[in-house]
């Protein structure tokens, strides 16, 4: 069964919606860099409203370890995703502060990159075309990739079945497809969660 992940939330609007669709997985983004940008306090305060049993995961961009590490410690986060330059002594760094899981975000922008990321020592890893500016990649890179994977880049209502058909990963992740005008679209969060719920069920 392929998991959904709902990234970029910010609003209490958005926490609303997933409680009603109910993803394994919701994404609050620390990196000041981002138009989706919250705050730690920001997201305790969403959490707090959150259905329980969905796993919260902070996404950092060449964040200090004891940064990413305090949010996993505290609760604010069960998980971190690393979209940086994080490499393995970070990862090392990062997991002497915290035993919590850690996904690591890989670029592909060729097969070969498909292949690094295999070898990385982080719990799961994320593939994806960019940083959350709704790019795709070409997915016969993955074919070498054997271990379970977060698919992301690129993905929408309209492409997000045939992905999970196709490619079967452990977690479908997306952010911008699901937006209108930069804010969550409850009915785009709606057709996408819809349309990899039936992929599983077939």
């Amino acid at each position: 069964m392929t998991r959904i992940k709902l990234c970029g939330l910010r609003r209490p609007e958005d926490i609303e919606a997933v409680n009603e669709l109910r993803p394994e997985y919701i994404g609050f983004v620390f990196f000041p860099g981002s138009r989706r940008f919250v705050t730690p306090e920001t997201a305790r305060t969403l959490k707090t409203a959150l259905r329980p049993g969905i796993r919260t995961v902070g996404v950092f961009v060449d964040a200090k370890p004891e940064t990413a590490a305090s949010l996993l410690e505290d609760g604010t986060i069960d998980l971190a995703q690393l979209h940086g330059s994080e490499d393995e002594a970070y990862l090392a760094a990062l997991r002497k502060r915290t035993d919590k899981p850690l996904i690591r975000a890989f670029r592909l922008r060729g097969p070969e990159d498909a292949l690094r990321a295999q070898a990385s020592s982080a719990d799961a890893i994320l593939l994806d075309a960019g940083a959350g500016d709704g790019k795709a990649f070409d997915w016969r890179w993955l074919r070498q990739v054997e271990r379970p994977y977060f698919l992301a880049g690129g993905l929408t209502p309209e492409n997000a079945g045939r992905a999970v058909r196709e490619l079967k990963p452990f977690a479908v992740d997306v952010s911008s497809g699901i937006e209108t005008d930069g804010v969550k679209d409850i009915e785009k969060m709606r057709a996408f969660v819809r349309a990899v719920r039936m992929e599983n069920e077939t």
